[in-house]
């Protein structure tokens, strides 16, 4: 199991992430703990931690670096990545090996519900809760194929990694940046390549994560809903526009705009006056996210 993490800041969270990667029903093979380029963390953790093994991110500054790092250390099978602010179920590591019995499952992913730091907040519509690294309405509510994983809850078979590589360092977080897409464009790269393969969504295998005040906020929803669309572009250009926006052309077209229709039942029939928010939060999300994609677009052909 590898946990990556860049800040000492998040060290309450790391720590609670380890415990729960260590208390499972299934116990893990290991608990390889990277640190991103950040020596004092590096310490800490070796000090601290003393269950896990600790290892510095020997790539590119970066979530995708650090990945890289730990795939390469660790010795198990199917390698499983949890995010260092999530903290697993009990059973989270049962339930998510669980579809490997099936030689054709490359990977599995699972659940990832967020700890808001008070109320969620009532403009974010349950289909955005992607914003916040979590599972959104659309997805499956069973054990399903899907094109690609999440990143906070996901674990894939080491071949897949001898076979295509790891993730690509130009693509992914690098500390508080908001892009990501680099599983998404791992796990295309892979279908792609392993034809045959499939990766499952398994719901039961739960996680929660912890979204932040400054993540409940209209300018982080704003800045995330822009930088995924720079991402996609990213992912399109590597992958190809068939594959990068499969999955988006279903969620735009079916999942978003009964999204607003339910939003403004919500305000008609329950009175609830942040339906009226959740419908306009739904509009400007796809409305920023498709203009980062076209600006992310237009950059790479110019570079």
């Amino acid at each position: 199991m590898i946990i990556c993490a860049y800040t000492e800041r998040r060290w309450d969270d790391l720590a609670a992430a380890v415990r729960s990667a260590i208390a499972q029903t299934v116990a893990p093979l290991e608990v390889i703990v990277v640190s991103d380029h950040n020596a004092d963390l590096l310490e800490r953790v070796s000090r601290e931690l003393p269950e896990v093994l600790v290892l510095g991110n020997d790539q590119p500054r970066g979530l995708s670096g650090a990945r890289n790092t730990g795939i390469r250390a660790a010795r198990g099978e199917v390698l499983a990545f949890l995010d260092d602010d999530a903290v697993a179920a009990g059973d989270w590591l049962e339930h998510l090996l669980a579809p490997y019995r099936e030689a054709a499952v490359i990977g599995v992913g699972g659940s990832i519900e967020p700890l808001w730091p008070a109320a969620r907040p009532r403009f974010i519509p349950d289909e955005f809760d992607w914003v916040v690294g979590c599972t959104y309405r659309g997805l499956p509510t069973t054990a399903s194929p899907v094109r690609n994983l999440i990143g906070a809850n996901m674990s894939l078979r080491r071949h897949v990694f001898d076979a295509i590589g790891g993730f690509r360092t130009d693509v992914g977080r690098v500390g508080t940046r908001p892009i990501g897409c680099e599983e998404t464009e791992l796990c295309i790269r892979a279908a792609q390549r392993m034809p045959g393969t499939r990766l499952v969504y398994a719901p039961r295998a739960r996680v929660r994560h912890r979204v932040t005040d400054e993540r409940a906020r209209w300018r982080y929803f704003r800045s995330r809903c822009w930088s995924e669309g720079l991402s996609k572009a990213v992912v399109s250009r590597h992958a190809g526009r068939a594959d990068g926006l499969s999955s988006e052309r279903r969620y735009v077209t079916s999942t978003l705009p009964r999204g607003v229709v339910r939003a403004m039942r919500d305000t008609v029939v329950c009175r609830d006056a942040g339906g009226v928010a959740r419908a306009a939060a739904i509009v400007a999300g796809v409305s920023i996210t498709t203009a980062g994609y076209a600006a992310g677009t237009l950059r790479g052909r110019m570079t």
